[in-house]
């Protein structure tokens, strides 16, 4: 494995709190790998509906996940206390990658570091839409400058 450098909290700019779950759990004692990219999702999610006023069941423009990867630095397990932090690296007029990483509460390193991109699109029709104004401008709040 080529050495990376693992992410700090000083590189997000917004957290949110994580509980894991006995079902987070593998066979192998740890939280699997699958289930992080659900935190990933959930704080990202969490930050479009509160930031961004996003409806999730009746906004015109909805958001689809198209690209993800993560890197993973340590183990969590259940029944750690966790928190997702999360930033824009890129936006565009209907796309933005966000960098997530997950901390257990009180470190300063990321025990995972991933990215992925959401395409904003025509609830409808399914086609590409410029992001809305309300959630472009709290994705500008935290993005990497």
């Amino acid at each position: 494995m080529a050495n990376r450098e693992i992410e700090n909290r000083d590189n997000y700019y917004i957290y949110s709190d994580i509980t894991t779950r006995w079902m987070d759990n593998d066979v192998y004692g740890h939280v699997n790998n699958v289930v992080y990219y659900s935190y990933f999702d959930s704080a990202a999610n969490q930050y479009l509906i509160e930031a961004g006023g996003l409806d999730i069941e009746n906004s015109p423009v909805i958001a689809y996940v198209v690209n993800s990867g993560c890197n993973y630095n340590s183990a969590i397990t259940y029944p750690d206390k966790l928190e997702a932090g999360l930033r824009v690296d890129r936006l565009g007029s209907s796309s933005v990658q966000y960098g997530l990483a997950i901390f257990r509460q009180g470190e300063d390193a990321a025990a995972a570091q991933g990215h992925f991109v959401h395409v904003f699109v025509d609830r409808k029709s399914n086609r590409p839409a410029p992001i809305p104004e309300k959630i472009r401008a709290a994705l500008k709040d935290i993005l990497v400058k």
